[in-house]
């Protein structure tokens, strides 16, 4: 529980405190104080939603989603969420009490409800065996990048498991459907796929050609992305220019898992990071749908190309092996929507179109590369420094976010980034 003198001066500060005036070291004080107070106010809700529900079982009081829908105003998707993190709580009170001290916040543990919701009790109790390494990770990530800690370590638990992977695939696959309807408000028809990893890696290798296609050509330089992607996504599916092409999904998997099977240190995985069982990659391998990438223990991949100033295919499929993201450390937009940065620069510096001077980076963090004065550079080893205009190092460290590790201990990997 957060020291109460420590939760009192943090109120008080805040409420004499006016943001207009603050410069930025004063700001960031303020946002940390701001987030240990609704820490502290979000596990205190948590006590009250699991109270509540201690109490409704003997009749003396509402369930904990119409006390906190009635009293709390909330809606009643925001309720749910609370009895979740209750949930949550209940399987691991080391995060409670890291809640309550501002350690983390409600949306770690959001992360964690998400990434075990659909596991079993077994599989959820090998997750939140992990807690320490859980904990540590959510203490020093930003909630995006542990959830998508959480969602690696769920996946691999589930691939991992001996003669569970095929079977889940096969699940998934059994799972999977098209749905069709139009809002009757806004006359906009909708579609929804729910896919198998390798049925939505075939797909979204087919729009990503897509994309790239149109993005050659100037007029859709002024395209919004949303528009691009729709254009994508037709273009793929309806037989459009380009669509002939042979779909083409790229699979991580080191070479000892290729060969022999899980190990300690096994990584089988689509390029977005789905976890795909071993058998069905050989099987695939065989049939020519995919092309296995092998990654050494660090997780780097091989060097091609240096002639030109834009990153062939070849490049892009290594930066894609060791890259799932744009490479600044709080973003997610992912490897298919960001540009090739030359580290050191093609014209201004005469940098190489080389692996070691290639990073992917989304179109708002290159605006601040190229236009806002940030500063980024990148060591042999690919340590990236992320540099404010005023001089001031905003983040180091390595920018591959995909390498083999532990099976019992995924996290680990993630924390060298943090």
């Amino acid at each position: 529980m957060m020291d109460t003198d420590r939760l009192r001066a943090a109120v008080e500060a805040l409420l004499v405190t006016d943001p207009d005036l603050l410069d930025g070291g004063e700001l960031t004080a303020m946002v940390a104080a701001s987030s240990a107070v609704r820490s502290w106010l979000d596990a205190f809700e948590v006590r009250c939603a699991r109270r509540s529900r201690e109490l409704a079982a003997v009749g003396t009081a509402p369930p904990p989603e119409s006390l906190l829908g009635t009293a709390g105003r909330r809606s009643g998707k925001d309720a749910a969420t609370v009895t979740e993190r209750d949930r949550v709580c209940g399987a691991t009170h080391d995060f409670e009490d890291a809640l309550a001290n501002g350690a983390v916040s409600a949306g770690h543990l959001d992360a964690l409800a998400n990434a075990t919701r659909r596991l079993d009790e077994g599989l959820r109790n090998e997750f939140f065996s992990h807690e320490d390494l859980l904990l540590e990770a959510a203490a020093n990530s930003s909630v995006d990048s542990f959830e998508r800690q959480c969602r690696d370590l769920s996946r691999h638990l589930v691939a991992a498991r001996p003669g569970s992977d095929v079977d889940e695939l096969e699940a998934q696959r059994a799972r999977s459907c098209v749905k069709r309807w139009i809002d009757k408000t806004t006359g906009m028809h909708h579609t929804h796929l729910e896919l198998d990893p390798v049925r939505d890696a075939s797909l979204h290798s087919a729009i990503d050609a897509q994309i790239r296609r149109l993005r050659q050509h100037d007029g859709d330089a002024r395209t919004p992305w949303a528009q691009l992607q729709v254009d994508a996504v037709i273009a793929a599916t309806s037989g459009g220019p380009g669509a002939e092409r042979v779909t083409e999904i790229s699979v991580l998997v080191d070479h000892d898992t290729m060969v022999s099977g899980w190990h300690d240190h096994s990584i089988c995985e689509t390029e977005d990071g789905v976890a795909l069982p071993v058998e069905t990659v050989r099987r695939m391998c065989c049939d020519a749908d995919i092309l296995p990438i092998v990654l050494d223990g660090k997780g780097e991949a091989l060097d091609v190309g240096r002639s030109q100033r834009t990153a062939n295919r070849a490049q892009r499929r290594a930066l894609r092996a060791m890259h799932r993201t744009c490479a600044h450390p709080d973003c997610t937009v992912a490897f298919s929507a960001c540009d090739i940065h030359h580290i050191r620069w093609w014209g201004k510096h005469h940098g190489p179109t080389d692996i070691d001077n290639l990073l992917p980076v989304c179109d708002r963090h290159h605006h601040l590369i190229h236009e806002g004065d940030w500063s980024l550079t990148m060591t042999s080893d690919r340590i990236a420094t992320w540099t404010r205009p005023d001089g001031t190092v905003h983040w180091t460290g390595t920018t591959i976010d995909r390498q083999p590790t532990r099976r019992r201990q995924p996290m680990k990997r993630q924390l060298a980034r943090t």
